[in-house]
Parts: structure tokens; sequence; C-alpha cells
């Protein structure tokens, strides 16, 4: 086990890696395997732990638990009247069904019209 420094040339920082080696019998190679363990300060030469996303350890917000996928949440966000957005979307599916339709209509006297300039 060892620590590995590794700069990013877009952004000039470099991050400290514990990394840990081990040989694969099977293939006869040597692996490795690297963990973040947070970026290094200039200044000072120490690391600076962080999740790899510019975040420090003690500025990470607890997350909410998000509802999975199929379930329904026992509360409706607040602020979001469903029934009035269920509505509006209806309406603007009447208007462009009804645009539609009339561009259908267009498009057939076109089509007649043509016809009738080529005979």
């Amino acid at each position: 086990m060892g620590i590995i420094y590794q700069k990013d040339k877009r952004s000039g920082i470099t991050y400290a890696y514990e990394s840990v080696s081990w040989w694969d019998k099977e293939k006869k190679q040597s692996r490795s395997q690297r963990r973040l363990i947070g970026r290094l300060d200039e200044a000072t030469g120490s690391v600076i732990p962080t999740d790899g996303r510019c975040r420090k350890d003690a500025e990470r917000p607890n997350k909410p638990d998000k509802p999975k996928p199929g379930k329904r949440t026992e509360q409706p966000i607040p602020g979001e009247d469903y029934r009035l957005l269920y509505e509006k979307s209806l309406l603007e599916k009447r208007q462009l069904q009804s645009e539609l339709e009339s561009c259908k209509i267009r498009i057939s006297e076109l089509e007649t019209a043509l016809s009738h300039v080529d005979t």
C-alpha cells in the first residue's frame, strides 16, 4: 500500500490516492486499485480530504432520502397544484391536436391543387 500523487492537467490540482497492489496468479500480472484520499495543498504539502467533487468532508450536506422509482410519496411537493398542471397540459394537448388537424387539411388541399396543376 502506498500513496500516489497525480496532477490533473485541466485544473492543475494534484490529487492523492491510496494505491494497493497485488499479484494475479491466473493472469500472471500485477494488479492495482486506487482510492481517492483528497487533494494536495500546494502551500503546506498536506492532503485535504475530499470526495472527488470539489467538496471537503465537512461541507457535505446530509441528503434527504429520495423515494424509490415507482413508489408514491406520502406528501405532495409543496407549492405544486397538480390539478392545475394537469388541466393546463390537457388544454395544450387539445390545441396541438387541432393545429395538427388543420395542418393535415391544408396538406391535402395543397396535394389536390398540385395534382390539378400537373395534369
